[in-house]
């Protein structure tokens, strides 16, 4: 199978999309680049491809004669969740070997001693709640793993030292150094290997009515396994995509490959907004997805990702927490500045004056979209159809204020385009181009580092 390759080398996160010769997507990767750009972009190739391989089993499984599909279909739903649990199960080993490292460099001795029977614990407590996270009786709001991990990590924890016994700051640092570790570690798994147990532990299930599933599964994963994925053309784009191992011909600027994606998703895409990790970008694009005109943020990150990464940190919350937070607001309070630095100090004052954090939370998320709808309308202004990409679009609050605020602004009778994998847009855009040089017979081979 012959793919073009899009990279979005962001400054939170990085993404990557394989696209097929017919411009299909069959495989997406993300994950955490704040800790080494060059691993998070091998990571989420790999991340990719894997998916890639998913994507050949399942269209082998759709392939088999009707009752053999009949038998298999329950085994090919449930696959995907039961082969991403098995990979956090590695990763998780991997993590408990880092603590358990980190831990047995504790000085001195008396605290080490200490600390080592509560990461036990933590740990045992960890591992028993796990499958939680990927049978559907628990929401997940992240698919990173260092969010899942440090989740379940610090709720452990908390119980643990609730005693008093154990610091839990001293608990909660030991993961800050070991997941930086594990991230920054790109470790390949073989595909058929975790593929098997994926299977092995689906076909356990007495919910799978498939007696013989396991046997089927055995022939088409030799050709899902077995079939190479050819990665024919790269292009890399985002904010880090100057450090890419790419050929500059092989790099697009973000704009073009946002604006491309977000036409390749919603044809009828004329406007598109994406908040990134470091700047905020409007976009206006013609019928064939070209880009018109456009504005971004300049000089810093106000009202970006950043912004809000920033205030999730003052309040010792994860990222994926505020959205859900401001949604429980009674009021939204004024905020003046979207100055990341500011904006942190207002926090703490307004909340020194008693205001609730719902309500100053709704008020920072406004204040965000309404810099955005300033961009927007220095752009060219909203017009139908307007799609929202970037990481931002994960986050409830932001997305209902933009709704209310483009209401409120131009047409209520506006479409708003917020795909499910809104965050992949711009390395979906890049493929496109990818696609392109290919089928012209351009472009150039990455410089790949071996990890």
């Amino acid at each position: 199978m012959k793919c073009g390759v899009g990279i979005d080398l962001g400054s939170t996160t990085t993404k990557a999309v394989l696209l097929d010769e017919h411009g299909e997507i069959v495989g997406q990767g993300i994950t955490n680049s704040r800790s080494n750009y060059e691993v998070a972009c091998a990571v989420a190739r790999e991340e990719a491809l894997t998916a890639a391989r998913l994507s050949l089993l399942a269209r082998a499984l759709e392939q088999l004669p009707g009752e053999q599909r009949t038998r298999t279909a329950a085994l090919a739903a449930a696959l995907p969740e039961a082969f991403r649990f098995e990979l956090y199960l590695d990763q998780l080993a991997d993590l408990e070997g880092e603590l358990r490292a980190c831990v047995g460099q504790v000085k001195p001795d008396s605290l080490r001693h200490a600390l080592e029977p509560a990461l036990d614990e933590v740990i045992e407590r960890m591992s028993r709640t796990a499958a939680s996270l990927f049978d559907g009786s628990v929401a997940r709001r992240s698919d990173f793993f260092r969010d899942l991990a440090g989740a379940a990590f610090m709720a452990a924890a908390e119980a643990v030292c609730a005693g008093g016994a154990v610091p839990f700051e001293r608990l909660a640092g030991l993961f800050d150094r070991a997941v930086l570790d594990v991230e920054t570690t790109m470790t390949r798994k073989p595909f058929d290997h975790v593929l098997r147990r994926a299977i092995a532990r689906v076909t356990s299930q007495d919910a799978v009515a498939a007696p013989d599933a396991a046997g089927v599964v055995d022939l088409v994963l030799a050709a899902a396994a077995g079939t190479a994925i050819d990665e024919v053309a790269f292009v890399g784009t985002g904010y880090g995509r100057q450090t890419l191992p790419f050929p500059k011909e092989c790099v697009r600027s973000e704009i073009l490959c946002h604006g491309r994606g977000a036409h390749a998703a919603f044809p009828g895409t004329r406007t598109v907004l994406d908040i990134g990790g470091q700047d905020t970008k409007a976009i206006q694009v013609d019928e064939s997805g070209v880009v018109t005109s456009f504005q971004m943020n300049d000089r810093c990150a106000a009202g970006c990702g950043r912004y809000l990464g920033y205030i999730a940190d003052e309040l010792g919350l994860g990222l994926h927490e505020l959205g859900p937070l401001a949604m429980r607001a009674h009021r939204v309070i004024r905020v003046n500045s979207t100055c990341t630095v500011f904006a942190g100090a207002e926090l703490r004052e307004r909340l020194a004056l008693g205001q609730r954090r719902e309500d100053i939370l709704a008020g920072l998320h406004r204040a965000m979209m309404l810099r955005a709808m300033s961009l927007l309308a220095r752009s060219g202004g909203v017009h139908d159809q307007f799609t929202f990409t970037g990481g931002v679009c994960k986050n409830e609050m932001a997305t209902k204020v933009l709704h209310d605020l483009v209401a409120e602004h131009y047409s209520p009778g506006t479409r708003v385009n917020i795909h499910p994998d809104s965050i992949y847009m711009g390395a979906r855009g890049a493929a496109l181009f990818a696609l392109d040089d290919y089928r012209a017979g351009r472009g150039g081979a990455p410089a790949w580092r071996e990890y």
